[in-house]
């Protein structure tokens, strides 16, 4: 396996050990930057070009010059194409494709440099997630108001915190509620609630991020966007995850209340979500 690495320009592929990125890229100085993780399958990247229309948003609320799609379309080619992806014949078997993209080398401060901005297409094993998983609320609040919201930042180490909080109490995800005391998402995810049968998530307002799983589900399956207040999750006859990678994840325990399975919407949504999925690998 190998890596992209370049500029919204061009770049090439190298080995993981030849593979360098300058010490005073913006990306590390300050996290300006944004990125994308996707899915890879034996049919190829999902949904790419969602992800690539949100990439492009990502930069623009940054103020990033726009990432030049067929670079970067031609790199994700690039770097799925040095995996034989046919040597496991399991359909459940997936990779992680991560796209990245910096503000390029700069001062040690806040302010930008004048060089492109930094492109790096990197993917590795995916991670098999169970059937269902576990999830906590944590005692930290997403800022609705900030000039983030919405944005797939590089600058995670809020989301690190709250996943190492979850991991504490046993659990795979950390919930977060926004400073309304609203439900938010998780760290890596979106937070869907199911009440008198119907999928509910909270809207783009409560400062929870685009996700791609979250608005296919959206259009999909006619869940609909709600404020909720995190008591929700008390009351809810069911809760279930989406992203990238889980896909439509339903939760058999959040905090100390718990289920003896998935609940049947989570459950069909989470059959009926991979059933599409392999029918279109770019909706």
């Amino acid at each position: 396996m190998r890596l992209w690495v370049g500029t919204r320009d061009g770049g090439r592929l190298v080995e993981p050990a030849d593979a360098t990125v300058s010490v005073l890229d913006h990306g590390f100085t300050v996290a300006d930057g944004v990125f994308e993780t996707l899915k890879v399958t034996s049919a190829g990247p999902f949904a790419l070009s969602r992800h690539l229309r949100r990439l492009g948003r990502s930069a623009a609320a940054l103020g990033l010059p726009q990432p030049v799609e067929s670079v970067v379309r031609s790199a994700v080619a690039e770097v799925v194409g040095t995996v034989d992806r046919a040597v496991d014949a399991d359909p459940a078997t997936s990779w992680r494709l991560r796209i990245m993209y910096t503000g390029g080398p700069a001062p040690l401060g806040s302010e930008r440099g004048d060089t492109p901005p930094t492109l790096v297409v990197a993917m590795a094993p995916g991670r098999r997630w169970p059937s269902t998983s576990t999830a906590v609320t944590v005692p930290w609040a997403r800022n609705e108001r900030s000039p983030l919201v919405g944005v797939k930042s590089t600058s995670y180490a809020e989301n690190v915190v709250a996943l190492a909080h979850a991991h504490a109490a046993g659990a795979s995800e950390a919930l977060l509620s926004n400073s309304r005391d609203e439900l938010c998402e998780g760290t890596g995810s979106n937070v869907f609630v199911v009440v008198g049968g119907r999928a509910l998530t909270p809207p783009l307002d409560s400062g929870c991020l685009p996700g791609v799983t979250r608005e296919l589900v959206l259009e999909w399956f006619g869940a609909a966007e709600a404020d909720l207040p995190m008591r929700v999750l008390a009351e809810a006859d069911e809760v279930f995850l989406t992203s990238s990678t889980r896909d439509v994840h339903p939760l058999v325990r959040v905090d100390g209340r718990t289920w003896p399975t998935a609940g049947p919407v989570g459950a069909r949504l989470r059959a009926e979500f991979a059933a599409r999925a392999a029918a279109d690998i770019d909706p």
